[in-house]
């Protein structure tokens, strides 16, 4: 317990220039293929900590060989992963601190009360895009190492810091890591969840269904068959898999969320011309994937389901609905919520808050799941930022939670890798 004290002791004699260097952060853009300058940042400052530093860029035709790769570009130029490495002098288990530093455009600026990467500092809290998702749960992890280093405290195990790319748009940053071959016995990664515990994140997959109809004069639209109206038949089909596949769910970490693997039909497209009977709509949507399948499993599923329709309208016997999967994928993941990396975090959570943490599964997707299922290793999300502020105009984060989960990573941290005396 003295070394936890000292640890807190000096995370709090420490904040400014901590408090400092998150704005500037924040203040970098870090939007897709703009990520280089904040990572230099990083690099530079896990270099002043002596760690073993490595930068690279995403290697493509590697990630091409991987089913679960997904990313819209055709160069990572300019956006470099970095991992840092504070090794152990043995015997301990390693851990990876994962979290990534691109964001999401920041949308109309209109609706902003200041520029979208000013780091302005109000009533406690720090402004800007991506300064809750995620780079102030980013600042609790380098604040931590700051402390354990600064502290000249010696682990048994590795620390392993990744600062990654393209969690936003499909994980390809940690996938690479991964495929480089980090790897460790456990993982924290602190995605915004408001000082909650999620042991378990749900996946996602994006999916096209081709209704087809037969087109007609719009003045005799009884001669044709309105892709439209089938599709209205094809909506309400979905939402009773979704139904289907959320009943079963019965673990009493998704109580308080009210559809734990949605089904979102995000875009619809259909007919060309006003005096037509449309004959091709397109639908695409993402479909959840619950932590315990796989991405395999649901697919199949959804594919047999769509098998049904004709029962409803024989219509889709000769015509049926066409599926294609595309596009971006989250992988499912979870940890035994009685894993060894739990049970620390959730005392040090108590030892710091003098409260019992709230333990949930996550509504969305991480990069925890390509830790957990391609990795091997299991994987806890919890962070200081704000759900409901991530990819919000004013995006903010409370200063007092970056520290507070800072100090209790930390102290899980030595507890899980073990103190070398």
């Amino acid at each position: 317990m003295e070394m936890k004290h000292r640890i807190n002791q000096w995370i709090d004699e420490n904040r400014e220039a901590h408090i400092k260097f998150l704005q500037k952060l924040v203040q970098l853009a870090s939007t897709q293929g703009n990520e280089k300058e904040v990572q230099d940042n990083v690099a530079l400052f896990l270099n002043s900590l002596d760690l073993d530093v490595d930068v690279w860029e995403l290697d493509g035709d590697r990630l091409k060989q991987h089913p679960y790769f997904y990313s819209n570009r055709e160069t990572f130029e300019n956006s470099p992963n970095v991992v840092g490495v504070l090794k152990g002098t043995g015997g301990g288990k390693s851990i990876i601190l994962n979290g990534h530093v691109d964001v999401v455009p920041e949308g109309d600026h209109e609706q902003w009360d200041d520029d979208p990467y000013s780091g302005k500092i109000v009533d406690g809290k720090i402004y800007g895009r991506g300064a809750t998702d995620m780079k102030g749960g980013n600042a609790s992890l380098m604040i931590a190492l700051d402390a354990v280093t600064s502290l000249d405290i010696r682990l048994k195990g590795d620390v392993i810091f990744q600062s990654v790319v393209e969690e936003e748009s499909g994980g390809a940053g940690t996938l690479d890591a991964i495929l480089k071959g980090y790897k460790a016995n456990a993982a924290i990664i602190p995605e915004p969840t408001n000082m909650k515990i999620f042991p378990k994140q749900q996946g996602s997959k994006w999916f096209r269904l081709i209704i087809t109809g037969r087109t007609a004069h719009g003045g005799t639209r009884y001669h044709g068959v309105s892709a439209i109206d089938k599709t209205f038949i094809v909506t309400e089909h979905i939402k009773e898999l979704e139904k289907v596949r959320n009943d079963r769910i019965t673990d009493p970490l998704y109580n308080n969320i009210p559809i734990p693997v949605p089904i979102n039909m995000g875009v619809i497209k259909g007919g060309d011309w006003p005096s037509s009977v449309p004959d091709i709509v397109q639908l695409e949507g993402r479909i959840g994937i619950a932590p315990h399948e796989t991405m395999e499993q649901v697919q199949a599923e959804m594919e047999q389901w769509m098998k049904k329709l004709s029962e409803k309208d024989e219509w889709f016997q000769d015509h049926p609905v066409e599926i294609e999967w595309f596009g971006a994928r989250w992988v499912p993941g979870e940890i035994a919520t009685d894993h060894p990396l739990m049970t620390s975090l959730i005392s040090n959570f108590k030892a710091i808050t003098n409260e019992d943490p709230v333990i949930e599964a996550a509504p969305w997707g991480t990069d925890g799941g390509l830790l957990s299922q391609v990795g091997d290793t299991p994987t806890v999300v919890f962070g200081p930022g704000t759900t409901g502020l991530a990819h919000y105009p004013n995006e903010a984060i409370d200063i007092e939670k970056i520290f507070e989960a800072a100090k209790i990573i930390a102290a899980t941290i030595v507890d899980w890798c073990e103190v070398d005396s």
